[in-house]
């Protein structure tokens, strides 16, 4: 008896490689559902195996420095919104768990929002440790951005559960003892700084999001404090608030 075309897609769903779908007897299938459910499974795997080739790439700074020392605990910190013209900039830092494997995990700016949600809930409920540090548009005008991006990174770090012994951040230096390693796009280059990356963004995008139903007007739940159109518009016309960076143009000149 021949089989239906959806008890074989069932079973392509289970097949786990190239090799495996290509020596599957549906190949000799002829109807056009089949040959469509082993392409469809075939674009899958390929994909999967680019994730699983990134995601091996990816641990390329972490592998380095546990090949000195295995017990390494491998702190990774990124920040989110050194741009925006309202609201804080965030830094997060995070100790991967041993054994990880959050295929996807890349610069949060490439991660499409909804896989974004669902590795912010996987690395929440299973990294070693991991904390937020924020500076106030107040700090970042007081010391500058940098400065203030310098400080929350350092607030995360001391927030964490345990101790790291190595830091990775994503193209900062920060004045601590911690032996550290700064990476240029980091966050495309290293796991740890890509899951800090993520996490930074989910919370600082929920921050804006909670700040939209205190000030309507400003559209936060959608730029989040960026310089859009809309946002510049209702600066314009509402005003500026105290969650606005009175350093940052075009709000200085107004002020003036």
């Amino acid at each position: 008896m021949t089989s239906t075309i959806k008890e074989i897609r069932d079973q392509l769903a289970l097949i786990q490689s190239i090799e495996e779908l290509e020596a599957h007897v549906a190949n000799e299938d002829t109807r056009k559902g089949v040959q469509k459910a082993i392409e469809s499974r075939k674009k899958y795997l390929i994909k999967q195996q680019e994730l699983e080739n990134n995601y091996i790439s990816m641990n390329h700074y972490e592998n380095e420095i546990l090949n000195h020392d295995n017990e390494a605990l491998i702190c990774g910190i990124d920040e989110v919104g050194r741009g925006p013209l309202a609201g804080p900039v965030v830094a997060c830092a995070v100790i991967l768990n041993k054994g990880h494997h959050y295929l996807g995990l890349n610069d949060s700016k490439k991660v499409p929002a909804k896989q974004r949600l669902i590795l912010n809930e996987e690395l929440k409920n299973n990294v070693t440790s991991y904390a937020y540090g924020i500076a106030t548009p107040q700090e970042i005008d007081d010391l500058n951005i940098y400065k203030a991006t310098q400080v929350a990174m350092q607030r995360a770090i001391n927030q964490l559960s345990i101790q790291p012994t190595h830091l990775l951040i994503d193209a900062m230096k920060l004045d601590n003892d911690i032996p550290q390693t700064s990476i240029i796009k980091g966050d495309a280059k290293s796991v740890s700084i890509a899951a800090a990356s993520i996490m930074a963004k989910e919370y600082r995008d929920n921050y804006m999001k909670e700040l939209a139903n205190d000030y309507p007007n400003y559209g936060f739940e959608k730029n989040v404090g960026y310089g859009t159109k809309q946002h510049l518009e209702a600066i314009d016309t509402f005003g500026v608030i105290n969650e606005h960076r009175k350093s940052f143009e075009p709000i200085k000149s107004m002020l003036k």
